[in-house]
């Protein structure tokens, strides 16, 4: 499996070309506006990466605050934001467990594929770690405000088979009281090339034999949505 740290620092256009590849039937925004109403709300995405989530939901929200822990990913953030014209958006570099911003401050806490690094990376200490992320981003929202997580259920896979990885941080969501629905992501590539090289770059080498054979390759992914209101 690639080191994601060096990718988060070094490859951010590359990440950027794969994530541009993901939910191509489009099915991730309407789901997330099922779970929370963002016209006139004010939008904290953690773990913003290359703008994924934020450049969603900004021509929606009042305003996005799209904070990382790595800068090359921001960069990329907030040249996308800036080509679709979007004016209502703030960038920084943050740690989950420390945001510089007040209490209160949000309507909507949001972070896709990121607070699960607060488990992985922290793979001793996780719940503490995961705790510590989680109580800020209580801090975070205003009262009645939502929080929803995007993770993973499984790449290469048609239904859901979480990563054994993050099965103990899932079932900590659970307990807390979060509520979960799953839908299809699906990558789909430009050509066989394309797929051959982006999979490789983040997945490695074991997902290669995933990849469908169609003039399109398609690259099949579960994602979980968990919610919870404050």
């Amino acid at each position: 499996m690639p080191d994601h740290q060096k990718v988060y620092k070094q490859e951010a256009q590359n990440y950027q070309r794969l994530v541009a590849r993901e939910d191509y039937q489009e099915k991730l925004l309407p789901a997330i506006l099922e779970i929370a109403d963002l016209d006139h709300q004010d939008v904290i995405d953690l773990g913003s990466g290359t703008g994924r989530l934020a450049s969603l939901l900004a021509p929606i929200a009042r305003s996005v605050f799209a904070f990382d822990l790595f800068p090359q990913m921001l960069g990329v953030a907030a040249s996308r934001l800036k080509d679709q014209g979007s004016g209502n958006y703030l960038t920084a570099a943050s740690d989950h467990r420390h945001v510089p911003l007040d209490a209160g401050s949000a309507d909507l806490v949001i972070s896709g594929w990121s607070i699960c690094y607060l488990v992985v990376w922290e793979e001793q200490n996780w719940e503490t770690s995961l705790e510590a992320g989680l109580q800020e981003i209580n801090r975070l929202l205003r009262d009645g405000g939502k929080i929803i997580i995007i993770e993973t259920l499984g790449t290469g896979v048609t239904s859901p088979e979480p990563p054994e990885k993050l099965q103990n941080y899932f079932r900590y969501l659970e307990r807390a009281g979060f509520q979960r629905i799953w839908l299809r992501t699906d990558y789909q590539f430009q050509d066989r090339e394309e797929a051959l090289e982006l999979v490789q770059f983040f997945f490695g080498e074991e997902m290669l034999d995933k990849i469908g054979d169609e003039l399109e390759p398609i690259l099949p992914e579960c994602t979980g949505i968990w919610w919870k209101k404050k």
